[in-house]
């Protein structure tokens, strides 16, 4: 019996490839781990990773095939309209990190603000995506009630 050892690969759906991994890499520190186009059709392959962590890329791709055009257009629709959610990114200070990438011109949807589970905030990337960054904490489930 084969084992899955984690998850290595999401896909991020983007407008621009070139923009949106100039973006990853410039504003949220993330490196290339490959910039490949393959086949007749000129299918480009591009992922980015955070650099302690490259065992999970993530696939910077324009909303096309294999999706059927109506699921090609509903995330362009998403994309267009600021609202596709996209990723989760921790880290151990929210507020600084916020202060940060303000610094370095990210948009951000939503300032640091307490929850339950941490202090969250959202950003927006160049393409449309929400980003979620978090700083965890120690919660209770019932910190949930009457939400």
């Amino acid at each position: 019996m084969t084992t899955i050892t984690n998850i290595s690969l999401v896909t991020v759906y983007v407008t621009d490839q070139d923009e949106a991994k100039r973006w990853y890499i410039d504003k949220l520190g993330f490196v290339e781990t490959a910039d490949v186009t393959m086949g007749e059709n000129g299918f480009r392959w591009v992922t980015v990773a955070h650099p302690d962590h490259r065992e999970l890329e993530v696939t910077l791709m324009i909303p096309g095939p294999p999706l059927d055009e109506n699921m090609a257009e509903a995330i362009r629709r998403a994309l267009a309209n600021g609202t596709h959610g996209a990723l989760g990114l921790r880290t151990e200070n929210c507020q600084k990190t916020f202060e940060e990438l303000t610094a370095k011109g990210v948009d951000f949807v939503q300032p640091p603000a307490e929850r339950p589970y941490g202090t969250e905030a959202i950003i927006r990337d160049n393409s449309g995506n929400w980003l979620v960054l978090v700083e965890n904490k120690e919660f209770d489930p019932r910190d949930f009630a009457g939400q």
